[in-house]
């Protein structure tokens, strides 16, 4: 059977569900928005732009589920809750007509827990279509199959996610967090760990922001300026997840908890910019002028700002992470931690490296991808310092090494290694 989605219909009015629904009205399709509660229907409402509201049709899941019969593709967008989903997906199954489409929106519930006895035709029109937030803004939706989807389902989400919403679609696996949120939160959270020595040893938090920002190809952000922007509690329930579906020899099995400074912030409310101040905090003084302080994680107080100390290293893109410093050594544990753990997670999270790097530089903005950037580096130097650690070489890395070749793709990136170790296409039409 061809699918093709031309209406929408999203099941949560929050802010995920809100945001698919603005896209999906942007890009001409007619669209419902239902959610439990009115004052959150007609804030999502608002969030469609002016002259697309007529496609926008709103109403309550109590009284106007059945109007997803209608509809091609019915997304559900509601609150992190097997037990709600399950229910929701029950009766959504029982009204919606034959060659819809079905998608849940969850960012860490796996979907073979979702679909676990659901009738046949579930199993094969269901897929998980993850976006990042903001939906408006972000490139990156994460498409993942089940067990027994159909692949004209995957085509046709696929397709509308390109074609229609003009989004970058990457093909990740059924596993906690897939790609994304899977190598982005291992690095944030290793890294609350792995920098606190550097502190420790007199480094501010400052240093450690700049070293993990532009030097690396990352945003200045960091790594603390990224995490409050996200939340310490949403960090939390990503660990507590993390802590209950990573494979128990995961290396992130290491970093699903706060180190006990971050754990005490979380626990008094200093989440970050959402409550005012988190690692950093802007005021005005008597004067009117803007302070921006740092809470200090090893005097946990507050205090000024100070200005990063990145004298000495070196300013070409990533060589940071070879540089004899410690703010060198901090990159290779941090930064270069991260990209070992995604070189070990072909094919458990994606079949390829290309889909990976995709995740990475449309979902967290990064300027190359994991194994770009290994590329850019040098592999091999990368092979000689986990030798020379004595260290065992990620999944890739070994293919790589065993293969005899020099990088991850070739030919201006056209052809991607294989975990076969041959080169295999690249589709670059989404670039």
């Amino acid at each position: 059977m061809t699918r093709s989605i031309e209406s929408v219909a999203v099941i949560g009015a929050g802010t995920m569900g809100a945001g698919i629904a603005a896209a999906s009205a942007a890009a001409g399709c007619r669209v419902l928005i239902l959610d439990m509660n009115q004052e959150t229907v007609e804030s999502a409402l608002q969030q469609v732009d002016e002259e697309n509201r007529h496609l926008v049709t709103a109403g309550l899941v109590d009284t106007d589920l059945e109007a997803v019969s209608e509809y091609d593709w019915i997304c559900e967008a509601v609150v992190e809750d097997l037990a709600v989903k399950r229910d929701l997906f029950s009766r959504l199954e029982e009204i919606r007509k034959d060659g819809s489409v079905i998608s849940s929106n969850t960012s860490g519930i796996p979907l073979r827990q979702i679909s676990e006895g659901m009738p046949e035709r579930f199993r094969s029109d269901v897929a998980i279509t993850h976006f990042f937030n903001p939906v408006k803004v972000m490139r990156l939706f994460e498409l993942v199959p089940g067990e027994n989807t159909d692949q004209e389902v995957i085509s046709a989400f696929r397709d509308f996610g390109t074609d229609r919403l003009g989004k970058g679609v990457v093909h990740a696996k059924d596993t906690v967090n897939f790609i994304g949120n899977r190598i982005g939160c291992f690095f944030m959270l290793s890294g609350l760990h792995l920098a606190k020595p550097h502190l420790v040893e007199g480094m501010n938090q400052e240093t450690v922001d700049a070293v993990l920002g532009a030097p690396v190809g990352l945003p200045p952000t960091g790594l603390y300026g990224l995490i409050d922007l996200i939340g310490l509690d949403v960090m939390e329930l990503v660990g507590k997840n993390l802590a209950v579906n990573l494979p128990e020899a995961d290396i992130g099995q290491e970093f699903t908890s706060f180190p006990s400074t971050e754990q005490q912030m979380h626990d008094r409310g200093q989440l970050g910019r959402k409550v005012g101040g988190g690692f950093y905090r802007q005021s005005k003084t008597a004067d009117g002028e803007r302070r921006k302080e740092s809470f200090d994680l090893i005097n946990e107080e507050w205090r000024d700002a100070q200005e990063a100390q990145l004298g000495g290293i070196p300013v070409e893109l990533g060589e940071v992470v070879f540089h004899d410093s410690p703010q060198g050594e901090l990159a290779w544990k941090v930064f270069g931690g991260t990209l070992r753990y995604a070189a070990a997670l072909v094919p458990e999270i994606a079949d390829d490296v290309f889909n990976i790097d995709n995740a990475i530089r449309w979902g967290f903005n990064w300027v190359h991808g994991p194994f770009e950037m290994m590329d850019h580096l040098g592999p091999r130097r990368i092979i000689d310092r986990i030798r020379a650690e004595e260290a065992e070489l990620p999944s890739m890395l070994q293919v790589l090494n065993e293969a005899g070749v020099e990088s991850f793709y070739r030919n201006e990136g056209s052809e991607y290694l294989g975990m076969d170790g041959d080169y295999h296409s690249a589709d670059r039409s989404a670039d």
